[in-house]
C-alpha cells in the first residue's frame, strides 16, 4: 500500500512512517520541508499519485485563534479535494477526545472545523481522536503558571505516549475506514493536576500545583467527563513511570 503521512516529520509523524515502512508498505512523509505545502498547494498533487491512503497528522505552527482556524480549514479543504481528483480510498486523521466539548478553545474550534470538512467530503475517513500525549505536560505546566505556582484543572485525563499513538494510527491506517470516530487513549485515567505534580517531581520542579476546578484548559473548562475517552477505546500499553523512564526528560 502507498501511504501519504501529512506532518510526517513531525513528532508522530515519523514514527508512523517508520511503522508502516516496517510493515512493508510505501510511506512518505510529506510537510513543508519534504516539498509539500498543504496550505499553498505546493507539491500536493505530485505527492498524492498512486497514493491509496492520507493520514493527515499534521498541526498547527501557531496557536491563536484565528491562525488555528485558519490552518485547519484552508489544508483540510487543499488537502481532502486533491484527494478526491487522485481517488484515495481512505482518509485518516488524527484529532483529540473530547474535541466536540471544548468548544469554547480557540484550537479545538479549529479541530471541529477539520473534522466537518473531512465528514463533508465525500473521501471514505476515520478520524482518530486521542487524548493528551506525555509529551506535552512540560508545554500544560508552564502554560498555568501563576506567579510561583501551577494552577490546573483536577478534571481526569487518561494521557498516552506518542509511541503508542503511532502504533494506533497504523493499525487505524491498515484497517478499512470507519466513517466515523475512533478513540485511542493511555492505560491509566489520572487527575491532571495530580499528574502535573508527579512531572515536576520527577524533572526537580519544586513549585506546587493548585488543583482549581475553574482553572482552563487551551481556554476551556473541564469536567471529569471532557478530556477522557467513552467505553471500547484502543488502549495504550506505556504507563507514565515507563514513558518518563525512556523520555530523555531531564531534571
Amino acid at each position: 500500500m502507498k501511504i501519504l503521512v501529512i506532518g510526517g516529520t513531525g513528532l508522530i509523524g515519523s514514527k508512523l512512517v517508520k511503522l508502516l515502512t516496517e510493515r512493508g508498505h510505501e510511506a512518505i512523509a510529506a510537510s513543508p520541508s519534504t516539498g509539500v505545502d498543504t496550505i499553498t498547494g505546493e507539491g500536493l498533487a505530485e505527492a498524492l499519485a498512486g497514493v491509496d491512503t492520507v493520514v493527515d497528522v499534521a498541526n498547527s505552527p501557531s496557536f491563536e485563534d484565528k491562525a488555528v482556524l485558519e490552518f485547519f480549514q484552508v489544508s483540510g479543504r487543499n488537502v481532502l479535494a486533491a484527494e478526491a481528483r487522485a481517488g484515495v480510498r481512505h482518509h485518516v486523521a488524527l484529532s483529540v477526545v473530547g474535541t466536540h466539548r471544548l468548544a469554547e478553545s480557540g484550537y479545538f474550534r479549529g479541530k471541529i472545523a477539520q473534522e466537518q470538512l473531512i465528514v463533508a467530503a465525500g473521501v471514505p475517513y476515520t478520524i482518530v481522536h486521542s487524548t493528551q500525549f506525555f509529551e506535552f505536560l512540560g508545554g500544560i505546566v508552564q502554560a498555568a503558571a501563576e506567579g510561583g505556582d501551577v494552577r490546573l484543572s483536577p478534571a481526569f485525563v487518561q494521557p498516552i505516549a506518542s509511541d503508542d499513538v503511532a502504533r494506533a494510527m497504523a493499525d487505524i491506517t491498515l484497517a478499512a475506514p470507519v466513517n466515523g470516530t475512533v478513540e485511542i487513549a493511555g492505560p491509566d485515567r489520572v487527575r491532571l493536576s495530580e499528574l502535573a505534580q508527579r512531572y515536576m517531581e520527577r524533572t526537580g520542579d519544586s513549585r506546587i500545583v493548585r488543583a482549581a476546578p475553574d482553572a482552563r484548559y487551551f481556554g476551556a473548562l473541564l469536567n471529569d467527563e471532557t478530556l477522557v475517552p467513552g467505553p471500547g477505546p484502543w488502549l495504550g500499553k506505556i504507563d507514565f513511570e515507563s514513558w518518563f523512564s525512556q523520555s530523555g526528560v531531564k531534571k
